[in-house]
């Protein structure tokens, strides 16, 4: 089973960013949590603060990986063609937050990005990566079969 794991804008400076929203670990500490959770797929991971970047990359999973996780981090907020690409995609997407959006300010309710993901986490840290490694397992293994 292979996953793709895309990270958007700021993603590059956690660690460093709000601990109480965003958690203490690097985004380095996080894909190495994930692999050794997960030793059995393999996992690409790429994280960009360029929308089209993302974009490339979201275009080129379908072909390679059976899955998808994504945060698009502020992008998921305002970015169409970050949607439209999502909405492309004949894989399975689980977007994932690592803060809570539900408490945070008004703009960060409305997820345009979400809308044509087969759902998405929010408020787990990077605990809301392995969840979606989960789901995305349970959705792979009964080949699309609801939960």
């Amino acid at each position: 089973m292979r996953i793709s794991v895309i990270n958007g804008p700021n993603l590059n400076l956690l660690g460093k960013r709000d601990k109480s929203l965003y958690g203490s670990l690097t985004l380095t500490e996080i894909e190495t949590g994930i692999k050794q959770r997960f030793p059995e797929i393999e996992f690409s991971f790429f994280q960009s603060n360029i929308e089209g970047e993302m974009i490339d990359r979201i275009q080129i999973s379908s072909g390679k990986s059976d899955a998808l996780i994504i945060n698009p981090g502020g992008y998921a907020h305002t970015s169409v063609a970050l949607k439209d690409a999502l909405s492309e995609l004949k894989i399975p997407v689980v977007e994932v937050h690592l803060s809570n959006l539900a408490a945070r300010e008004d703009y960060r309710q409305v997820l345009l990005s979400a809308s044509v993901c087969n759902g998405y986490i929010s408020g787990f840290k990077e605990k809301g990566y392995y969840a979606a490694v989960e789901l995305l397992k349970d959705i792979i293994e009964n080949k699309g079969g609801s939960f």
